[in-house]
């Protein structure tokens, strides 16, 4: 299965120490280069700073070849580039959270989900508890409808 990360996941992922579900989930993920600068910015945590000066295993970062102008224009770059890397590696998934870069990628037929989608799927699997890693959550900037988190909670009752 081949799996591309935007930058925003891999935060909220870090965040409330719930990084190794990534591979735990996929094997192996992939994040283009523009979100490896992404994850080392000044402006970013210093935990997910520290992590992407020496990822994982697990995590490969790739070059991606730039395409024509379209609307992946209206994404920053690091949504831009996950999405191309996705297109050009045939990706089975993109983890993206933000609205703009999900419907962009949805349209280009790519099969989108988001950290919320990733900490379901754990749960599915007995890896996390879903109350506990969403509590986390809630602590950090993460914003989603309230409505679907409350419907997530209630499905791992």
């Amino acid at each position: 299965m081949i799996v591309v990360a935007d930058t925003s996941p891999i935060c909220y992922l870090l965040l409330i120490n719930c990084i190794e579900l990534l591979p735990q989930l996929y094997n192996q993920v992939l994040i283009p280069q523009a979100v490896q600068q992404e994850l080392a910015d000044r402006r970013s945590p210093m935990v997910v700073r520290d992590w992407i000066n020496q990822p994982p295993g697990w995590l490969v970062i790739q070059t991606v070849s730039p395409l024509g102008l379209d609307e992946l224009d209206n994404l920053d770059p690091g949504e831009r580039a996950a999405i191309m890397l996705a297109e050009q590696q045939g990706a089975d998934l993109v983890v993206i959270d933000e609205r703009l870069g999900r419907q962009v990628a949805v349209s280009r037929g790519l099969r989108v989900t988001g950290v919320l989608g990733v900490l379901d799927e754990a749960a599915r699997q007995n890896l996390v508890d879903f109350s506990e890693v969403i509590a986390r959550l809630q602590q950090t900037s993460f914003r989603a409808n309230s409505a679907l988190i409350q419907s997530l909670l209630q499905q791992h009752l």
